[in-house]
């Protein structure tokens, strides 16, 4: 199946997961229910944010753009995956691998971005809530999310035109269930140094900016949560906190698994599958199932929904 050395490659082969039949329905059926819940989920609370006036916060508006990238996410990742489950060949062209890799970065970079943003959002609604709506308003959060898909868009691009100065030779075999930029690598006749060195420059500064972000945030809001001298208080700042603190953990974690050092980069498959869809699958329920805000504007759009049948 690998090219001869003398040819370049135009299409790669994603080896996925496993050959056997039985396997490859019972994981097409588990992970089509994954895609179905987990666009449902995004789009439904991009949806509802939409609709629901009351949600036209910062906060929300910060949600709702980190649904549609989760949603981007599993579109780039999935359905190829799904019809490979079915392929005999689980060809791709080059210029697939490339569309799929920059909407993937696409939609990690903005994640990192917007979950950023929601933690300096709950620092300042904690820590200066007289001074939220001078702090946070629509301008800023307007500008912030515009900020985040202008940068996110051209850090994919970026590392996309860097990739397509490179050519393949070799085996034309990726050994994963999607174009990785870190497969792709191994495969290239051209030396990868610039790449890399590129990745060390542009994303390296992001990851320590948004991580940075995130931790001096909550700092600040655990030194103000632990001032309070009100349980009340206390409790209601926790559990303002407590679903977009336990979104970013997980995202993080699975994001530091994730990066390792370039030699290491076809082993982490199970955290691979973690980070780039079980992550999407499980953000719309972990910021919905506990937020009354949500749960009140979705009881309110499906009583609206019945009034008017």
């Amino acid at each position: 199946m690998a090219k001869e050395n003398n040819s370049l490659t135009t299409e790669f082969i994603l080896i996925g997961f496993t050959d056997h039949p039985v396997l490859n329905i019972l994981l097409f059926l588990v992970f089509f229910a994954i895609y179905l819940i987990t666009m449902v989920g995004n789009l439904g609370l991009v949806a509802l944010i939409s609709m629901e006036h009351r949600l036209h916060t910062p906060m929300y508006i910060f949600l709702g753009n980190l649904a549609l990238m989760d949603s981007c996410c599993s579109c780039a990742i999935i359905p190829k995956m799904l019809e490979n489950f079915f392929s005999e060949g689980k060809m791709i062209s080059l210029y697939e691998c490339m569309a799929q890799f920059y909407f993937l970065c696409l939609a990690e970079t903005a994640d990192c971005f917007l979950l950023a943003a929601m933690a300096y959002d709950r620092y300042v609604a904690i820590c200066s809530p007289l001074q939220y709506h001078t702090m946070m308003s629509k301008k800023l959060c307007i500008q912030m999310t515009i900020g985040t898909f202008i940068a996110s868009n051209l850090h994919s691009m970026i590392h996309v035109g860097l990739l397509l100065r490179l050519t393949f030779c070799r085996s034309n075999q990726i050994d994963h269930f999607f174009c990785d930029i870190l497969p792709l690598y191994r495969l290239s006749c051209t030396d990868p140094y610039i790449n890399e060195l590129m990745i060390y420059i542009f994303s390296m500064p992001i990851q320590i900016f948004t991580i940075a972000t995130v931790l001096f945030s909550y700092i600040c809001i655990l030194f103000t949560i632990f001032k309070m001298t009100s349980k009340e208080g206390r409790g209601k700042a926790f559990s303002t906190c407590a679903s977009h603190f336990l979104s970013v953990s997980i995202f993080y974690i699975c994001l530091l698994m994730y990066i390792r050092p370039f030699e290491e980069g076809d082993k982490d498959i199970p955290v691979a599958i973690f980070y780039t869809i079980v992550i999407p699958l499980l953000n719309p329920f972990i910021y919905s199932l506990r937020n009354k805000e949500v749960i009140n504007g979705l009881k309110k759009c499906m009583k609206n929904y019945n009034i008017v049948k």
